[in-house]
């Protein structure tokens, strides 16, 4: 009896240890597939900034005429951040310049109501801030407006600018039920350096003309 008793206590002790081991080698597993899974997500979101920015920067090579270029990058911010209305704040000698587009023309500025509460003051503060800036953030640097209507807003801004200096932010926003995220912004971010650099050439091509 004691010679079961003590194979048997053997037996359940390797039994114990084999249950630890095989328990840790899944733990090994689980980690392993899910490094690979995250390696394999951000490899695909890597292949998509690349062909989102070969698509918009195709758009927009050749274009001389500003409204022209704005309007090409507007439809294309638009086909990558579905129901989204863009428009772009540039800057001027003084202030600044907004370009709504509803078609391949701009339209009215009295059309549009969150434009309407972006005043000088908080054009700066977003220029200066030189970051993606949500409405939080905006109300932070003077956003003022009808709170009911903002809160139904979700709402972004994001930088323009060469060499360090500012040439202003794009607005991108549509209705909070339907949330502006982070991931959505990743690929319109990875071209602001270009199209920054395409609105500064036809900026100073007008100029010319002038």
């Amino acid at each position: 009896m004691p010679d079961n008793e003590q194979r048997h206590r053997r037996l359940r002790l390797l039994a114990k240890r084999l249950n630890r081991d095989r328990r840790k080698q899944a733990k090994q597993i689980d980690i392993l597939c899910n490094d690979f899974i995250a390696a394999q997500r951000d490899f695909i979101k890597k292949l998509n900034a690349v062909s989102f920015a070969a698509s918009f920067y195709e758009s927009i090579i050749g274009a001389t005429d500003l409204s022209s270029l704005l309007y090409a990058a507007v439809r294309l911010v638009k086909e990558e951040i579905d129901y989204a209305n863009v428009t772009f704040f540039l800057r001027r000698a003084d202030d600044f310049e907004l370009h709504i587009f509803e078609s391949s023309t701009p339209v009215a500025f009295e059309k549009q109501s969150l434009e309407n509460c972006f005043n000088p003051d908080l054009m700066d503060n977003i220029c200066k801030a030189n970051k993606v800036c949500d409405l939080n953030d905006m109300f932070a640097m003077g956003l003022q407006g009808n709170l009911v209507g903002l809160n139904k807003i979700s709402a972004v801004t994001v930088p323009l600018g060469r060499l360090g200096s500012s040439l202003g932010f794009i607005l991108i926003y549509r209705l909070s039920q339907n949330k502006i995220a982070a991931d959505e912004l990743i690929n319109v971010c990875a071209v602001t350096s270009g199209l920054s650099r395409a609105i500064q050439c036809c900026q100073e091509l007008l100029h010319q003309a002038d």
